[in-house]
């Protein structure tokens, strides 16, 4: 494995997982892997499991682990053939060479704006740092994806399955921001390299981008799509067709532990109470968010196994 940009990387989906749960068992086994490697974390926008968890992956494997704050410091220029009088100070050709130099793997999480569809698509900070650095880089959550995250869901499906296809649904919540289709893009993904039974269900008006839902059913009928579930997975995202735009706040489409029935429920989080799920759910024992957090660290961990045992 030479980087984890996106999910298509893991050549071997369900050995991956497999692995990542036998590492569990004994996260220490692989300390001397890493010793005297470094990873270097980018923070381009805020992160609190990402951060925690891949920092926690890397020391597991015995790496040093630097951590920058990107915009924090300054602001990376990404155009080319461009006139630096404003006010970004370094040009990411520079930067990446530079922090190729300080670290074995570059690991990186950088937002879309969700103003700017074709923009957001090009993936310009991780193409960037893909073209430019001379070490693998690793996707901590990217403008459309999160391949991290998606590795946590099918380890944590895995885990609780009690048949070998479960049905699985992607339900949209309500939220009062516009919020980015990484970690849908990638969950749906994900949950076509693995054996499950998926579809997905949102309102009319927010559909994905259709080249990454193509071929999988989409029920616009809430309660239809859920009946005889064993995992829903809710998450909000913004409008695709009408880009990054909020175009319901339907509280109708809030989990209910009535919706959930028997199901597992899961959700990246953060997850905001009674307006994306209501306490009901998130307090029993069906839900699994504490889990997939957990199974950050072991998402991560495996990844840079598999790349570090290529260096």
């Amino acid at each position: 494995m030479k980087k984890y940009t996106v999910i298509n990387d893991i050549e071997r989906i369900s050995e991956m997982v497999k692995q990542a749960i036998e590492l569990k068992k004994d996260p220490f086994k692989f300390r001397d892997l890493g010793k005297n490697k470094t990873l270097v974390l980018l923070f381009f926008n805020a992160s609190l499991r990402t951060r925690l968890s891949t920092e926690k992956a890397a020391k597991n494997l015995g790496m040093d682990v630097s951590i920058l704050n990107v915009n924090d410091a300054w602001k990376l220029e990404f155009e080319d053939r461009i006139i630096m009088d404003l006010d970004k100070s370094e040009h990411v050709k520079e930067a990446a060479r530079v922090i190729s130099q300080y670290a074995d793997i570059i690991a990186l999480r950088a937002f879309p704006s969700l103003l700017d569809k074709e923009k957001d698509e090009l993936e310009t900070v991780l193409s960037s740092f893909v073209k430019y650095a001379s070490v693998p880089i690793v996707n901590m959550e990217s403008a459309i994806a999160h391949p991290l995250q998606s590795l946590a869901d099918a380890i944590t499906i895995e885990e609780f399955k009690n048949k070998k296809r479960p049905k699985v649904v992607l339900s949209w919540a309500p939220h009062p921001k516009a919020l980015p289709h990484a970690v849908a893009n990638s969950f749906v993904e994900m949950m076509q390299k693995i054996e499950v039974d998926f579809s997905i269900t949102h309102p009319k008006g927010y559909e994905l981008n259709p080249a990454i839902t193509k071929g999988i059913p989409i029920n616009y009928n809430q309660k239809e799509a859920l009946e005889n579930a064993d995992f829903v997975y809710v998450k909000n995202w913004s409008s695709y067709e009408n880009y990054g735009q909020v175009v319901s706040k339907d509280a109708n489409w809030m989990m209910t532990k009535e919706k959930l029935n028997k199901a597992k429920f899961m959700h990246c989080l953060p997850v905001r109470r009674n307006v994306v799920v209501e306490d009901a759910v998130l307090d029993s024992e069906n839900s699994l968010v504490i889990h997939q957090a957990n199974n950050r660290t072991f998402s991560a961990q495996i990844v840079l196994k598999e790349i570090l045992k290529n260096l």
